[in-house]
């Protein structure tokens, strides 16, 4: 078996999070920095936020400390009332 990081922070989703995997457990979906160091902190890893550039720890799928914007949802508009003509 190849020898893989023990922290993967993997691609975006839609949403603009990611899915942070720590010791081939699911930590939870990270939005910034802050959110990957609370993660580390809580997995028992101690000086999280200098480990986050430390490719010997840390491995970025989808490129280091990139954090989109959600994508907006389309909105969601009540179908138009159809009216009956007046019989007068």
């Amino acid at each position: 078996m190849p020898w893989q990081s023990p922290i993967i922070i993997h691609p975006p989703a839609a949403d603009g999070g990611r899915r942070v995997t720590v010791r081939g457990q699911d930590a939870g979906v990270a939005h910034g920095d802050r959110d990957l160091v609370e993660f580390l902190r809580r997995a028992g890893l101690g000086e999280a936020d200098i480990a986050l550039d430390d490719p010997h720890l840390v491995e970025w799928r989808g490129g280091p400390h990139v954090w989109p914007e959600p994508r907006p949802q389309p909105e969601s508009r009540p179908a138009p009332r159809r009216t009956e003509p007046r019989q007068d």
